[in-house]
Formats: C-alpha cells, sequence, structure tokens
C-alpha cells in the first residue's frame, strides 16, 4: 500500500457541499460519514465526520465539518497544487474550480515556461494550477 500525503480540508459547516463539488470537478468516489453514522444525535448528526473523494487520476482529497466544541482551523498558510503534463484536464480543473470563486492569476504562460494559474473555490480554498510545457518550446 505505501505512505500516501493527501489534503485534508476543514470546514464549518460546509463540507458536503464543497466535497460533492470536488466530486463534480475531480470525479469519482466520495464516500461520507456523519457524525450521527457514529451515534451523535444532536444538531450536528448530519454535519459531516470525514468525506473521502478517490479520484480517477488517482489523488484522494479529505474533508470534514468542524466538530462540536472545537473552533475551526482557519488561515490562508495552505495551497493545493494541481501540476502535470495534461492540459487541457487542467484547464478543465482550473475552470471548474473558479466558477463561483476567484481568479486570482489567469492561467497563462508564465516567464518560466508553463501555463500556471492560481484561484480561490467558492469555499475559500486556494488552488494552484501549473501546465508543464514541452522541453525545447518555451
Amino acid at each position: 500500500m505505501g505512505t500516501h500525503l493527501n489534503p485534508y480540508l476543514h470546514f464549518d459547516d460546509s463540507a458536503r457541499d464543497a466535497m460533492e463539488f470536488y466530486r463534480d470537478v475531480f470525479g469519482g468516489t466520495l464516500n461520507v460519514m456523519t457524525f450521527g453514522d457514529m451515534g451523535s444525535d444532536g444538531p450536528e448528526a448530519t454535519k459531516v465526520m470525514h468525506g473521502q473523494l478517490e479520484t480517477p487520476s488517482g489523488f484522494v482529497l479529505m474533508g470534514s465539518d468542524t466538530p462540536p466544541g472545537m473552533d475551526p482551523p482557519h488561515g490562508a498558510s495552505v495551497s493545493i497544487s494541481l501540476s502535470g503534463d495534461q492540459g487541457d484536464e487542467l484547464r478543465g480543473y482550473f475552470d471548474k474550480l473558479a466558477d463561483g470563486g476567484t481568479v486570482d492569476v489567469a492561467l497563462e504562460k508564465q516567464m518560466w515556461g508553463d501555463e500556471f494559474g492560481q484561484c480561490r473555490d467558492r469555499f475559500g480554498i486556494t488552488w494552484l494550477v501549473n501546465i508543464a510545457q514541452p522541453q525545447g518550446s518555451a
């Protein structure tokens, strides 16, 4: 099985909507477990205790709502980077992620020769997209 590094996103109360949005963007299988599934019957019962999206591209994205009694983690110290040489696929992800969000850097050719863009999706998550160009095409 090996070792894997997976982004884990935290939300106030929008984990289900966010994880379903990411499934629409990337495709794949989404599994969601609520606090109610684990026996909680309070107002948090419908909140997401753990969501996991496994995509056809082979990456895994995880997320949850903030548990009762805990402060939600906040901060802009983390961004998620998508990179590769599959231009059409990556451009499609960027367009879908930016829909309803904000584009901080337009996805276009940069001084280092690759296409690069940065956007913040409708849930406040920052995404970096880099499309590698074939060597010698700069």
